[in-house]
């Protein structure tokens, strides 16, 4: 299902522990590392989208977690041409993602990669906030900069979860240039 645009409407889930470090999961026998993400089916709200993804990529179910914020707007990337199907190109641009901001509420040992029969990650593990902008993909970098400072107003917040509060509201400088350069670019682009 793509927009009039060429974008695949999708979901993309950072997940907190208590100690306000991101969940990360390394795809399936690949060196590539990324939040769990996946498209919204037809009928589907961005929410039912986000809880189905989270079981079918980490095995977590929606009592293992808590919804502590999401993006305002949908945030874009275009994914380059030597990594689209052939079949697609030229219809199929990227993908526009509403972004979830969750805390977990259960046990590490709550995620199974295997709960799904098409496996997305085959390791993961607990990172530092904004530690996935150094090794995310070149054309998600962006995204994950928009969406990761959009929403970490929300760690500072107190919460019913007592996690932990964040030593770092704000990306580093360099990467933070980078997303506003970013951001005006699509907005020009979409003027």
């Amino acid at each position: 299902m793509l927009d009039r645009e060429g974008f695949r409407p999708n979901v993309g889930i950072i997940l907190l522990n208590a100690n306000n470090q991101v969940w990360w999961g390394k795809r399936v026998r690949e060196h590539s590392w990324q939040f769990p993400q996946g498209g919204i089916k037809y009928g589907e709200s961005p929410e039912q989208a986000m809880f189905r993804e989270l079981e079918e990529e980490t095995g977590l179910l929606p009592e293992h977690v808590k919804i502590i914020g999401r993006t305002r707007d949908w945030l874009r990337y275009e994914v380059p041409d030597h990594f689209i199907k052939r079949e697609i190109r030229g219809h199929y641009r990227g993908q526009k993602q509403i972004w979830f901001l969750l805390r977990m509420v259960g046990r590490d040992c709550d995620v199974n990669l295997r709960a799904s029969n098409h496996p997305e990650f085959d390791a993961w593990r607990w990172h530092e906030y904004w530690v996935p902008l150094d090794v995310v993909i070149e054309f998600k970098r962006g995204v994950y900069q928009l969406a990761l400072q959009e929403l970490s107003r929300y760690i500072n917040r107190n919460e019913n979860s007592g996690g932990g509060r964040h030593r770092h509201s704000r990306p580093p400088a360099k990467l933070e240039n980078k997303a506003v350069e970013s951001q005006k670019t699509e907005q020009e682009e979409h003027k």
